[in-house]
This record gives structure tokens, C-alpha cells and sequence, in this order.
């Protein structure tokens, strides 16, 4: 299949694309070939600082938020731009999709689904704002009507992650546009390709100069100067955990509010009365699909004592079938993870699962794709759940297989780490079925079904795995606005009377 290079990737601030002020760049690569696609413009402290003015200027005196100190836009203007966003990404899905495939490793037949689902999430949050972004009202004995309003907050500081980047930049990056707000984009160093896609057709869409902006760059300085800067009034970081507690720390000094979609070790439990073939498809796309680099993978799977064995088994059939291959080839099922740094760690555990005492099933590598970034879906049998293996996320086609008797034990030992983003239940028994996906420590939690979800549904974690929700109007309502409460005397009530 065609693998070819691709135009050099600029930053993109107050309404145009640019070098970085250092001039410096960074080598992006293709995780197939592990050549180079292009060079990236290395974006530090002083872009940041450019694009956040820029952001903070066209919220205040530009003419994309409310009416207040700056000129404004009315919500139905502002709407008909989200609108013309979507459209845009419809027209140019598939280009978009060879974008992603092409940067990230994956398969092309999945990053279709995911541009698909990112031109809906505009269309989504154009019409949630419309329709329920509303206030309450309050009459109080003829004398106050109070009522509430949710205002943009101003200059938001989006950081994406490097998996599934473009959809899950559209995730943030629609909910706050449509909210009113300005935006600076932190893309992902890993796979900046799409980040700029998006940035071409916001330009295009026509937005006014500043509301939206692109910085590429590293986390550790354009990154933290993005969540250290007292205008952005907001952080939505989606990554692992030990970076999120450091972005909150780091945005305490300037009290804003933050966002955080964390890491995951999420357990899918398989009851003996589950329906076996539905519960087995679920646990191999839900750890094998995305190249297994999600949040949310069943990265650790509970079998009943009495289903073990034959799941175990079929499990062994299925990963020997999995077609690793070219990204770009729509047979292609599991393709190489985003980077050479990344596939070592990967590995690296399947070297601790053998030490721990675990039998590694694996599937095979064709030879033809030997010089990427491929681990083969693996399997590691006769693990416990304290096994580092089975506690630390891997963020890769891996899954610790775990044996267990009771609804009791299972519950123990799925809440048994630090994360708690999602859970798959599988039975039969709908008692249970509720029982089980209420004890769980989860954000989310599916009973019999993958991993799909409605935008109107919360999305985020507990524990270790972050802190707040986003998606439908917990994004809009909770997040990228705030309240403002209203009271206006329509009565003639007697203030008290100070110093005559």
C-alpha cells in the first residue's frame, strides 16, 4: 500500500499558519517504517505565550463569544461555524482517515469509523447549545426574580493525547467552540498530522482570527507553560496519570479549572452464564482493536472457574487470527504501536509477565512488517491480579488473564488497582448484572456490550484515572461554562437602612 511523506507540519496562531519563534523543529515518523514523514515546528514557552494572547485577545475584544467586553456573536452565527466545521470533515473524511492511519499506526478500516464520529461530534455540540444550554428561573414573593446563565470561561488550554488523535481532539475542541470559548490546542508530538488537518479547515470554516490555535511541542515546555498561563481559564488534558497530577498541581497557582482523563486498567468479568461468543468478541475487539492503545481496553479479563478453561481456549484461536499488517490495508485488524520508545515499553512487560510467572500466548508477525513498531496480540495466562502486569497500564494489545469463583472475589479484585475508568460485566443474570456494575469502581461500565457510547453520555473515571466528565452537557454545563447568578428586584421591598 502507498506510504508517502507528507508536508511539514507549522504551528497555527491568531488565524495563521507559522514557524516557531526558536525555528526549531522535531522528526515525526511513520510507526510502519519507522521513516521519517516530515519535520514538525517545535513550538516552546514564547509561542505558547503568542497563542494565548492571540486566544485571549479574540475572546475579549474579538467578535466569537457573547456580548459583554468584547463585540459578541450571536449563538445562531456562532452554531451555523460549528455546522460549517462538520461539514468540512464529512467532505474530507477520507483524507483525514489516511492522515491518522499514516501517523499513528491505525488500521485504516478504524480510523474511518473515528473521523466519522469526529464530524458528528460538531454537529452534536451545535445542537446540545441550542437546546439545552438553559438556565433556571426563580419568582420569590413578587419582589426577585432570580435566574441563572453559563458564559464561556475565555482562553481554554486543550492537550491531546497521541491515540486516536483527531476524534478525540474533536471530543474537546467541539464543546468548547461551541460553548463560546477561544481555544489553544497542545496536539500530541506523536501524531501532529491531524492536529493541523483540523486547524486547515477551521481556517477555512472562516473563524475569526484567534479563537482557535495549534502549538506542537513537548510537554514539558509547551505544555507546562500552557497550563501555567493565568489566561487560560481552563485545562483538559487527556493522557496518563502521572502527567495529570502534575497538571493539577501546576494549575493550582492560578486556581483554573482542569479536566483530567486519566490512565486505565479496566476489567471485563465473564460470568459462567454469559453468552459465550458475544462475551469472547468483546474481550478481543476490546483489547485488540485501536492497536490496543485506548483508556478503556479490557486489559485485564476475569474468567469464571467454570468457563475458564474453554474460554482460555478459544481466546488461543482467536489470537493467532488477528491480521497484523499495513495500516493502510483495509484487511488489516492490528497495526504497529506509534512509536519505537512505545513498543519497547510494551515489550518490556512481556519480558516482566514471564518473569512473574505467566504463560505468554502470542500471535505471529509477518515477516513482510518486520521493520515496524509491531507487538503481536498477546496473552498472559495464569496471571493474579497483584502482578505488576495485571496493576500497571501497558497501552498495547495485551490482556492479563484472571481466574475467579465468587461475585465477591471478582468485585475485590476488579476495584483491586489504582484506576477506575471502565468495566465490562457479562451475564446473563440481570440481578446480578446491576449488582456488579454498581460495586465496580468505574466512570463507566457496560453489562453485556463493548465499549460504545452515546455523546450524551458522561465520559471520564475515578481514582487514578481522573478527575471530572466530559461529553454531552456535562461538557458544556460543567466544564466549559460557568453559572452566573442573576437577581433583579421587581418589587418594592424595604432595604435595611445603615447610617441615617
Amino acid at each position: 500500500m502507498e506510504h508517502r511523506k507528507v508536508d511539514d507540519v507549522q504551528l497555527y496562531i491568531n488565524g495563521a499558519f507559522t514557524e516557531a519563534i526558536g525555528s526549531e523543529h522535531f522528526d515525526n515518523y511513520n510507526p510502519f517504517t519507522n521513516e521519517i514523514t516530515n519535520k514538525v515546528a517545535k513550538g516552546d514557552k514564547a509561542d505558547i505565550e503568542k497563542a494565548v494572547q492571540a486566544a485571549d485577545h479574540a475572546f475579549y475584544h474579538g467578535p466569537w463569544g457573547p456580548p459583554g467586553p468584547g463585540p459578541g456573536m450571536k449563538q445562531k452565527e456562532r452554531m451555523a461555524y460549528i455546522e460549517k466545521v462538520a461539514d468540512l470533515i464529512a467532505d474530507e473524511a477520507e483524507e483525514i482517515a489516511v492522515l491518522e492511519s499514516l501517523d499513528t499506526g491505525l488500521p485504516i478500516s478504524q480510523t474511518r469509523k473515528m473521523t466519522a464520529r469526529a464530524a458528528e461530534n460538531f454537529r452534536f455540540y451545535s445542537r446540545m447549545v441550542q437546546s439545552r444550554m438553559h438556565g433556571d428561573a426563580y419568582q420569590v414573593d413578587d419582589e426577585f426574580i432570580n435566574y441563572t446563565v453559563y458564559q464561556p470561561l475565555g482562553a481554554v488550554g486543550l492537550i491531546t493525547p497521541w491515540n486516536a488523535p483527531f476524534m478525540l481532539t474533536t471530543w474537546k475542541v467541539a464543546p468548547a467552540l461551541a460553548a463560546g470559548n477561544t481555544v489553544i490546542l497542545k496536539a500530541a508530538e506523536l501524531s501532529p498530522l491531524s492536529a493541523n488537518r483540523l486547524a486547515d479547515i477551521i481556517d477555512r470554516a472562516g473563524l475569526p482570527d484567534g479563537v482557535f490555535n495549534v502549538i506542537h511541542g513537548y510537554g514539558e515546555t509547551a505544555g507546562d507553560a500552557l497550563v501555567k498561563s493565568e489566561k487560560v481559564k481552563a485545562i483538559s488534558f487527556t493522557g496518563e496519570t502521572v502527567t495529570g497530577k502534575t497538571i493539577i498541581k501546576n494549575a493550582a497557582d492560578s486556581l483554573k479549572k482542569t479536566s483530567m482523563e486519566l490512565g486505565g486498567k479496566s476489567p471485563l468479568i465473564v460470568f459462567d452464564d454469559a453468552d459465550f461468543e458475544r462475551a469472547l468478541d468483546a474481550a478481543v475487539w476490546g483489547i485488540f482493536s485501536f492497536n490496543g492503545e485506548r483508556c478503556t481496553a479490557n486489559s485485564r479479563v476475569f474468567l469464571h472457574t467454570n468457563i475458564k478453561d474453554k474460554f482460555i481456549e478459544a481466546l488461543r484461536q482467536r489470537v493467532e487470527k488477528v491480521k497484523l499488517g499495513d495500516p493502510m490495508d483495509p484487511a488489516t485488524q492490528l497495526g504497529p504501536l506509534i512509536d519505537k520508545g512505545h513498543y519497547n515499553k510494551v515489550s518490556g512487560y512481556i519480558d516482566l509477565a514471564k518473569k512473574e510467572g505467566c504463560e505468554v500466548v502470542q500471535g505471529t508477525v509477518p515477516p513482510e512488517v518486520k521493520a515496524g513498531n509491531f507487538v503481536p496480540p498477546t496473552l498472559f495466562l495464569n496471571a493474579t491480579n497483584d502482578m505488576r502486569v495485571s496493576q500497571e497500564e501497558i497501552f498495547g494489545p495485551i490482556m492479563s488473564v484472571i481466574e475467579f469463583e465468587t461475585e465477591e472475589e471478582v468485585i475485590e479484585m476488579a476495584n483491586g488497582t489504582e484506576y477506575g475508568l471502565a468495566g465490562y460485566v457479562w451475564t446473563n443474570d440481570i440481578k446480578r448484572g446491576h449488582r456488579v456494575a454498581q460495586a465496580v469502581d468505574s466512570g463507566m461500565l457496560w453489562v453485556n456490550a463493548q465499549n460504545v457510547r452515546d455523546l450524551r453520555i458522561p465520559f471520564g473515571g475515578m481514582k487514578g484515572s481522573g478527575i471530572g466528565r466530559e461529553g454531552g452537557h456535562f461538557a458544556i454545563m460543567e466544564f466549559y461554562t460557568e453559572p452566573k447568578a442573576i437577581h433583579v428586584s421587581i418589587g418594592d421591598h424595604r432595604i435595611p437602612e445603615f447610617g441615617k
